[in-house]
């Protein structure tokens, strides 16, 4: 009965360990594969990550209530300009939104056209993440926190849109935008020189 009870536990402790190192290897590192997902966007399409290998592909978590997000979108146009110049380029840009429901910022797909509308988002797709997920798979903190996978599917920045840690739409222009020097970086086939940064804002409403 003893011995029983101990292989037991031996089994518990192997499976916890073998748990453990599955969400250790799928947990977003930069210089690592980013972890995988499946997220549907506001028209109900499907969007896979695996979908867009071999192109260089952006991650914004959003909230459109936080007043940081609002410093870089309605108060300056800042994110909008920096995903147009992306896309135009050929980069792929997903925003994600991992707002519990009922949560700020959990916006209806009408309200997210709406929004995306006035403020001239250039982005490829808004995603929802209601389940947090995704969020929690990329240890999102912020919004805005942004992440940059190469066309190789390994993660190469996660971090802030910009040098300057303010909700002040007058800090942009003197702040060093983390986004283009690192998609600059990519296009010319240079290292990034920062890959991680400290990411400010709200915190995600999971």
């Amino acid at each position: 009965m003893k011995n029983h009870r101990i292989h037991h536990l031996i089994r518990l402790i192997s499976g916890a360990v073998a748990l453990f190192a599955a969400c250790t290897l799928s947990a977003a590192t930069v210089g690592q594969p980013a972890p995988a997902f499946t997220l549907t966007d506001i028209k109900g399409t499907s969007h896979n990550l695996s979908d867009f290998k071999g192109k260089t592909v952006v991650l914004e978590w959003v909230n459109p209530e936080c007043p940081f997000v609002i410093k870089h979108y309605e108060k300056s146009g800042n994110i909008p300009s920096t995903q147009k110049a992306a896309t135009t380029d050929g980069v792929v840009w997903l925003q994600i939104n991992s707002a519990a429901a009922g949560k700020q910022g959990d916006f209806a797909p009408a309200q997210v056209a709406d929004w995306s509308a006035k403020n001239k988002v250039a982005a490829t797709a808004y995603l929802r993440d209601s389940d947090g997920k995704v969020g929690k798979a990329y240890a999102a903190k912020t919004t805005p926190q942004l992440y940059v996978i190469n066309p190789e599917g390994v993660l190469v920045y996660n971090g802030a849109i910009d040098s300057i840690r303010s909700s002040d739409a007058a800090d942009i222009t003197k702040a060093e935008n983390y986004m283009t020097t690192t998609l600059a970086a990519l296009k010319s086939g240079k290292p990034v020189v920062k890959s991680t940064t400290p990411p400010y804002g709200c915190s995600v409403k999971y």
